[in-house]
């Protein structure tokens, strides 16, 4: 049922079971608050979300206060700024001046909300409670509780989310604090979401503490590529530094507000150290990898495929739609056959009950689907592919490689077959000996789709240019393939009217 309010003046229309602070914020009307969050239940603890209704007498908090057909409501008068001033007073009496060494610097709800609605002397004289700090309280979690203020949010998150319920609120009145209970710590695979929803800096990331302030990164949006669930996420990097840093969630109907452990960590592969930033090609003589142009080492692989007699494409589920449109078009053409490359130990059906799935490839409906597009179908797995004595071996490598159990055993047996093509980004390839090591780009630098576990196609955009212009995705290495083979044959074409 639809409600007609109006906020400072302006109509807006509601439904009914709305709050005032959710048609604020689907209308981007600013109403400072702590301990709300979309994706838990009202607390109502910190007091700090006061607005005024025409009518009634007193402020109420916005969290927990429903529509009503007619409702005036006032987020910004002088009595509302009074209010909010004296709020944000109360959580800054026992709060630290240790911004300048807060990990949360730059995006701390405290100091956003100081330079909104603060910016006066303090009034408190006494001095400030003294809590425990730095305290290692599980997986990638540090807790300073001298900054909390006692929002709830991360107790609420436990219960209500994981429901693991590892947080509690203990002691009374200014010596309360959050915290474990006794021997034991926060373990699960959802801990650093308590860092992205602490609106201080009392809860902060072993992963990202101290690594780079805030200012110097940017972040940008794209899907996390850790398993078929396909959550929404934004990166930070710092574009000058050509780094990534961290990922965190970005609201979205797949994922909500969250996103897992795992996920947080897909940012590491893209870094340079990881990164294999030149094709290479094995040199027998030297018994190791040389560097040579990825256009060259592609035009070395387009003459063996135009003799090959059994071509045979191994590809993980990890690269996007438009990527096995190109690669399936062009090697259905030379009469190759596909394999999907998946890890022995995997349960595509698992599923942890909020986001993780127990097939961890970003794209395994993706690569079913192209192929089923083209008229074409998958030959086997992993195990099959090795069974076949393949002239040419062409293999897409997984961009994930810690989404394979055993990962290292199958890229050993790989070496076993006459020619092998490894495409692939990750930098511990160099230490095969496979015929061709082509370089490849990471999710972040290309643009094109993912289809996630329900058949949702999702963009997934480009986010920083190639580290190296050798690099290519799968679309162009096929471009590249198709130039060689043309060239080829015109060359092939020329010799035989000059004979």
């Amino acid at each position: 049922m639809s409600i007609a309010i109006t906020i400072n003046d302006k109509e807006y229309q509601g439904q009914a079971g709305q709050t005032v602070m959710e048609i604020a914020k689907a209308n981007d009307i600013y109403i400072p608050h702590f301990c709300w969050h979309p994706g838990l239940s009202v607390a109502g603890v910190c007091r700090f979300c006061m607005v005024a209704v025409e009518g009634r007498p007193k402020l109420e908090i916005a969290c927990n206060l429903p529509l009503a057909e007619g409702m005036k409501i006032y987020t910004a008068n002088a009595e509302v700024e009074e209010a909010h001033k004296w709020a944000l007073e109360f959580h800054l009496i026992n709060h630290p001046l240790d911004c300048p060494i807060c990990d949360q610097a730059g995006e701390c709800g405290l100091q956003d909300y100081y330079m909104e609605v603060g910016k006066y002397p303090s009034q408190m004289q006494a001095d400030k409670v003294l809590k425990p700090k730095a305290l290692d309280v599980g997986t990638d979690l540090v807790l300073d509780t001298e900054r909390c203020i006692l929002c709830s949010r991360c107790v609420r998150f436990e219960e209500e989310v994981t429901k693991t319920s590892a947080l509690g609120i203990f002691d009374r009145g200014d010596r309360s604090i959050i915290g474990t209970y006794k021997d034991k710590k926060i373990d699960h695979n959802y801990t650093t979401n308590l860092v992205d929803i602490c609106p201080v800096g009392a809860f902060t990331s072993k992963d990202f503490r101290f690594q780079k302030r805030v200012w110097f990164t940017e972040e940008v949006n794209s899907i996390c590529p850790g398993c078929s669930t396909g959550c929404a996420v934004e990166l930070a990097f710092n574009r000058k530094l050509q780094r990534y840093y961290r990922v965190k969630p970005r609201a979205s109907e797949v994922n909500g507000q969250w996103m897992c452990n795992f996920g947080r960590t897909v940012y590491k592969h893209l870094n340079v150290e990881k990164r294999l930033l030149t094709s290479q090609v094995w040199d027998e003589a030297k018994g190791k990898q040389q560097a040579l142009a990825t256009s060259q080492v592609l035009a070395q692989l387009a003459a063996k495929l135009a003799v090959a007699q059994k071509i045979g494409v191994l590809v993980a589920c990890q690269y996007t739609n438009e990527e096995y449109r190109s690669l399936f078009s062009y090697f259905a053409k030379l009469n190759a056959s596909f394999w999907q490359w998946r890890s022995d130990s995997e349960d595509r059906t698992a599923f942890d009950g909020i986001l993780m799935r127990g097939d961890r490839n970003a794209n395994s409906g993706g690569f079913e689907g192209e192929l089923q597009k083209l008229d074409l179908q998958s030959s086997g797995g992993f195990a099959d592919f090795c069974a076949n004595s393949f002239d040419v071996a062409i293999v897409l490598a997984p961009e994930l490689p810690n989404t394979f159990a055993n990962i290292e055993l199958q890229l050993q047996k790989l070496q076993a077959l006459p020619f092998v093509s490894m495409w692939s980004c990750a930098s511990v390839m160099l230490a095969y000996s496979y015929q061709q090591l082509v370089a490849m780009r990471v999710f972040t630098e290309k643009q094109g789709s993912f289809t996630n576990y329900d058949g949702r196609v999702q963009p997934l955009p480009q986010t920083m240019a190639a580290l190296n212009q050798n690099c290519v995705d799968v679309s162009a290495a096929v471009a590249l393939l198709q130039v060689s083979a043309h060239d080829d044959q015109v060359s092939n074409h020329d010799s035989q009217q000059g004979a």
